[in-house]
This record gives C-alpha cells, sequence and structure tokens, in this order.
C-alpha cells in the first residue's frame, strides 16, 4: 500500500481542525474533524471550489434546521422532513457533493433542546464552518499538489513502457499473454494521466504571464497523452493481428519494423528535447528527412503492395489497419514536435531542472 501525500493531510487537517476548534473552545469539537475529512480535496482549487460549496450548504443546512425546530419543534418526523427539503434545495442549485455535510449539519443542529438552542446551532455551524477552512489551509501550505511534475512521468513512463514493447512487437518477439496484460495495465495508466491533466488544468495562475506560459504548457501535455494513446493504438493492432504480422513477406515485415523503430527513437529524442536535454535542431537529419518525406514512404507501401498481390496470394485488408495506426503515429509525432520547437524558441520554461533530474 501507498502513502501519498492526501492521506497524510487528511490525518493532519483533523489534527488542526481539533486543535482550533478547542482552542476556540468551540462545543463538540469532533464535528470540526468530520467537517475536515468532508473538505480535503486532490488540489487546491478543488479545495477551494469544496469550501464556496460546502459553507453554502451547510447555511442551508443550519437554517432549514433552524426553521424547521422554530415552527415544528424536536420531532423525529421533523428530521426526516428537513433532510428531504435539504436534499431538494442542494440538487436545485447544483450542490449535489455537499449533501452529506449539510444533512450532518442539519441532524447536529436539530438535535439540540433548551432554550439555548439558537446560540448552541450557531456555535455548532461555527465549529463545521472551522473543519472546513482548517482542511483547506492545511491543503494549501502543506505538501501542496504539483501536478505538472506528476503529469510528466505518468506520461513518460507509460510512453517508455509503451516503445519498449512496440519494439517487441514489431520483431515479433513479445509474448502473446504478456502483451495482452501490458495492454491492459497501460490502458489504465493512460486513463490516470488523463485524470493528472484535468488536475493541473484545473490549477489557476494568479499572473497573466503565468496564465499565458501555462496555456501553452497545457497544450504541449494534451498533445503528449494524444501521441501516446496513438502509440498505443500502433501497439494494440500489432497485437491484434500478430499472426497476419508473422505472414506478411519478409520485406513487408522489415519495411514496417524499420519505420517503427524510426518512429520511437525520433519519440524518444522528442521527449529528451521537452526536458532541455537535445537541441532543438540536434534531431537526426536521417529522421527529420523521414518525416518530410511521409507521403513518399506510404506512396512505397501501396505500390509494395499492389505488386506483392499480383505476385502471391495474401490480403492486405489488415496490413491497412497496421499502417493506419502507424501514420496516425506519425502525424501526432510530428505535431508534438513543432509545438515543443514552437515553445522553445518562446523561451517558455517548459520544465524545470529538478524535473530533469528526476525522470532522467
Amino acid at each position: 500500500m501507498k502513502l501519498g501525500a492526501r492521506i497524510f493531510k487528511t490525518g493532519i487537517a483533523i489534527v488542526f481542525a481539533l486543535f482550533l476548534a478547542e482552542t476556540l473552545q468551540l462545543p463538540n469539537p469532533v464535528f470540526a474533524g468530520i467537517a475536515a475529512i468532508f473538505a480535503i480535496q486532490p488540489s487546491i482549487y478543488r479545495s477551494y471550489r469544496t469550501i464556496v460549496e460546502q459553507i453554502q450548504g451547510n447555511l442551508i443546512g443550519a437554517t432549514t434546521a433552524i426553521t424547521f425546530v422554530l415552527i415544528f419543534g424536536h420531532q423525529i418526523v421533523t428530521v426526516g422532513l428537513a433532510a428531504v427539503i435539504i436534499i431538494l434545495i442542494m440538487l436545485k442549485l447544483g450542490l449535489e457533493k455537499s449533501v452529506s455535510l449539510a444533512l450532518v449539519t442539519m441532524i447536529t443542529i436539530m438535535e439540540i433542546k433548551g432554550d439555548a438552542f439558537l446560540s448552541f446551532a450557531i456555535l455548532r455551524l461555527v465549529t463545521i464552518v472551522t473543519g472546513v477552512l482548517s482542511a483547506f489551509i492545511v491543503n494549501l501550505l502543506f505538501m501542496p499538489p504539483k501536478y505538472e511534475t506528476k503529469l510528466f512521468q505518468s506520461i513518460h513512463q507509460a510512453q517508455d513502457e509503451i516503445i519498449r514493447w512496440i519494439r517487441l512487437a514489431g520483431r515479433q518477439a513479445s509474448e502473446h499473454i504478456a502483451t495482452k496484460k501490458s495492454l491492459e495495465k497501460l490502458k489504465e495508466r493512460l486513463t490516470q494521466t488523463d485524470l493528472l491533466y484535468s488536475l493541473f488544468k484545473e490549477e489557476r495562475s494568479y499572473f497573466k504571464r503565468n496564465s499565458m506560459a501555462k496555456a501553452r504548457k497545457l497544450v504541449i501535455y494534451r498533445q503528449m497523452i494524444a501521441t501516446s494513446k496513438s502509440s498505443y493504438e500502433v501497439l494494440s493492432k500489432l497485437h491484434k493481428f500478430e499472426n497476419e504480422l508473422i505472414n506478411l513477406p519478409e520485406h513487408f515485415r522489415m519495411m514496417i519494423q524499420e519505420r517503427l523503430d524510426a518512429l520511437l527513437t525520433y519519440h524518444e529524442q522528442v521527449h529528451l528535447k521537452f526536458v532541455g536535454k537535445l537541441k532543438s535542431d540536434k534531431l537526426t537529419d536521417s529522421l527529420t528527412t523521414e518525416f518530410i518525406q511521409r507521403k513518399e514512404v506510404m506512396d512505397i507501401f501501396v505500390k509494395e503492395i499492389s505488386i506483392t498481390k499480383a505476385e502471391e496470394e495474401f490480403s492486405a485488408y489488415h496490413l491497412l489497419h497496421v499502417l493506419s495506426a502507424i501514420l496516425d503515429y506519425d502525424e501526432q509525432l510530428e505535431y508534438l514536435n513543432r509545438l515543443i520547437v514552437s515553445s522553445q524558441h518562446r523561451k517558455d520554461h517548459v520544465i524545470s531542472t529538478a524535473l530533469q533530474d528526476e525522470i532522467y
């Protein structure tokens, strides 16, 4: 089991909420701890948004609870009716995620009996809001998430594994069951990468200059993910049509293998360029030439298919699936390279030196 930052922050938020509640001498500090659990979030922006929603929800829950107690008194049925009303209001306002805490606030207030009902109700509301604010402070100051670093690590590690498997599959050297299991794991990793991209995208920049630089980074990272998914599709096609590729004429297999090797090497060099390990103008001439002559390469494939089809009995149907995936990967990779070169010409600090050392 991996203990992540969010697990530690949840524990710290609970302690901090209980400490603040006791320091302010609020009744039943445990409710502050409960509120802190609900409020902890994976990103600062989500934490801020959650605080706004939960404060609104708490106010709705507290107002409804006080109103029902003043009108109907402390009846068990009244609690259920108040819960229904709160849920309807919260859903109407689009505050679904804060319904649970609003109901906790409502129940904790409606269980208070006695002459000092209103003062205790207000104190109970303040206690819960204290817990919510404590979680936000902890999320803001303690181990703030660095989603750009995590995002690039996720993309790079997934792509590195895809490249290794494509090299094996392109030479018909991969074991079928092992490749199938790897495809499933890689699909999950790419899904996780999409989530990290969303979290990084949600992070807010407070200066216009930083906002523009981040916007360009988002474009690059989005294309990185698209290129990785395109390379995953190549691996999937090589796995799916494994038997058909084995039965291809030797010169066809060699052409596909050489093309894949060129693309994979280019992909590795594009990643090196992105982290500042390779100069923009230092990609090998042979690879640059291959990208310029992509149309000529595909024309050769089409010509060879027509010649081989006339001379031998073989179907080009499955081969075209593989070639189509390779062509898409080729185009996505070239576009990614253009984006990175353009960003470097703008002198954006695409990635930090610390991240370079951590990855490589």
